[in-house]
């Protein structure tokens, strides 16, 4: 079974996907492999760094993020920069996510629940060599998303209310999904909201 799971920035997917783990599913974490694609000699650094400026890139020759995402993001930001390195990353990922998802296969186990943890899922949707059994969405309001931003990622408001207007907003997100998790919720009840969405799909899984 292969679920797309998704969510507005802090909204609580990580948390929701480190449960689907402990459940027994393996997870596929984009952000794990863009962040691969920014380390040292990877395929990703040229044209980034055409696109962005040799100044993106640290002593060692990976990705400072801190400034490709003000270079993207910040208030200073060419029109058109988070295309731009979105069509860079995009392709690149799915290749390595594609990989992943071979090697979970041929890993000797009978049965599998495959998670695909895509923070932007609805705007690639379509482009995605990927089809799902189900779509999970983790949604939480937009001023919480604010304060965790804020709290836990040092980021000024300014900077979480940029974040958050450079993603689809919560509609869309919905659209394409069969679940929606509160991730406003005490995390103790968003696992059990969790686990009971599990228990389900391994049952499904099993039956097959």
């Amino acid at each position: 079974m292969r679920i797309g799971l998704t969510g507005g920035i802090a909204a609580g997917k990580s948390s929701v996907s480190g449960r689907m783990a402990e459940d027994g599913a393996d997870v596929i974490d984009y952000d794990e492999l863009a962040h691969r694609l920014q380390e040292p000699g990877s395929a990703a650094i040229p044209q980034l760094t055409v696109s962005f400026g040799d100044d993106i890139l640290d002593e060692h020759g990976a990705v400072n993020r801190a400034v490709l995402a003000e270079r993207v993001f910040g208030s200073d930001a060419a029109p058109g920069n988070v295309q731009r390195l979105n069509a860079i990353m995009h392709p690149l990922v799915y290749q390595l996510a594609r990989r992943r998802e071979q090697e979970i296969q041929h890993d000797g186990r009978a049965h599998h629940i495959i998670v695909h943890d895509i923070p932007l899922l609805a705007e690639v949707f379509e482009d995605l060599p990927f089809r799902f059994d189900h779509v999970v969405t983790v949604e939480a309001p937009c001023a919480l998303r604010i304060r965790r931003m804020v709290d836990t990622r040092g980021m000024s408001e300014a900077q979480a209310r940029a974040r958050i207007a450079s993603q689809t907003d919560d509609h869309w997100r919905e659209a394409i999904s069969d679940v929606i998790i509160d991730g406003s919720k005490p995390i103790e009840q968003m696992f059990e909201d969790v686990d009971s969405l599990m228990q389900r799909w391994w049952r499904d899984v099993n039956e097959e």
